[in-house]
């Protein structure tokens, strides 16, 4: 019944979003923008007394016994895991719109089916992950080492990792099955043209950011899974911070250059979540701490991204002989 009620609840809302706030395709401001995440957040804050009275009153599946309490600080924490590691999704979100060269107009289109299709296949994998926790114990060590490694690839990248969509086995993929226009053609997936059915460069942008999609959700249902194995914890928290991508992305793309260090905060927090579910059967560690170190890594990067100058390039430094440097 809880189940049902939260995805009608989360249909509700893809509804009111595509047939009424954005029926019509325009270009999404930095100020509408900073508003809808601001909604999206704070629903989804406001939902943890929504998982405290369910616990409460017993009205969803409880097979670990958590309190009230103690759910729904895993439900905050779970979210602020999936919230940051969202972030890593909007730099390449930004890559793959730039090299398709959707309009601005188009993205929230895109994004909107791109989010429904998360949805569905991030609520398969949750399923797949939670049964096999709960029928292998020992496979929580494997997804905490597959978080370490992940954190390690990250850290050696430093965010400069270089991805080109049209080179992505995807697109060519894609291409084998659909004829492609090089132009988009308004907010259409597909035309026709000579009598022949074609894909436009949404539809590409669209199959390729589904598919990153998953990938990212290789790294973020296991990170989750550390926090908790209750089904519905997971997929709330899950979902409903896959609903704000949307504005957070229109937000957070136009100022990618200044959080920079954004990374290291990711790093940070795979890597403690690693760790934590490794030790999982030798130390126990409190929700409030995991939360704690959660929060202090975002605001470590953001402070760091704000306060810490870049450095010049080479190219860009004076030249030593400069009369104008001091002797």
């Amino acid at each position: 019944m809880i189940w049902t009620a939260f995805i009608a609840l989360i249909i509700i809302f893809l509804a009111l979003d595509l047939g009424v706030f954005n029926r019509k395709a325009h270009v999404i401001k930095t100020k509408e923008a900073a508003i809808w995440t601001t909604v999206w957040v704070s629903f989804a804050l406001a939902f943890s007394g929504a998982i405290y009275l369910l616990f409460q009153h017993e009205l969803v599946e409880n097979p670990t016994g958590l309190t009230p309490s103690n759910a729904t600080l895993k439900y905050i924490t779970g979210y602020l895991i999936e919230l940051s590691l969202s972030i890593d999704n909007v730099f390449v979100i930004a890559i793959i719109f730039s090299s398709f060269n959707i309009p601005s107009k188009y993205q929230h289109r895109v994004l909107f089916w791109g989010i429904l299709g998360a949805v569905v296949f991030r609520g398969l994998m949750i399923l797949f992950g939670v049964a096999l926790i709960n029928k292998f114990e020992w496979i929580i060590y494997v997804f905490g080492a597959f978080l370490l490694y992940t954190a390690y690839k990250m850290l050696r990248s430093n965010g400069e990792e270089d991805f080109n969509p049209k080179d992505s086995k995807v697109y060519r993929w894609v291409r084998k099955f659909f004829a492609v226009t090089h132009h988009t053609e308004g907010d259409k997936f597909f035309i026709r043209k000579m009598g022949k059915r074609m894909a436009t460069p949404l539809f590409l942008a669209l199959i390729v950011i589904e598919l990153t999609d998953v990938l990212f959700a290789l790294d973020s249902i296991p990170a989750i899974l550390a926090i908790t194995a209750d089904p519905f914890l997971v997929f709330s928290s899950n979902i409903l911070a896959i609903l704000g991508l949307r504005s957070m992305y229109f937000l957070i793309s136009r100022m990618l250059e200044k959080f920079r260090y954004i990374n290291y905060s990711l790093v940070a927090i795979l890597t403690f979540v690693g760790l934590k579910m490794i030790f999982s059967h030798h130390i126990e560690i409190p929700e409030w701490a995991s939360l704690a170190v959660i929060a202090v890594a975002l605001l470590g990067g953001v402070l760091a991204s704000v306060y810490i100058k870049q450095p010049l390039p080479e190219e860009d430094l004076p030249p030593a002989d400069d009369p104008h440097l001091p002797s």
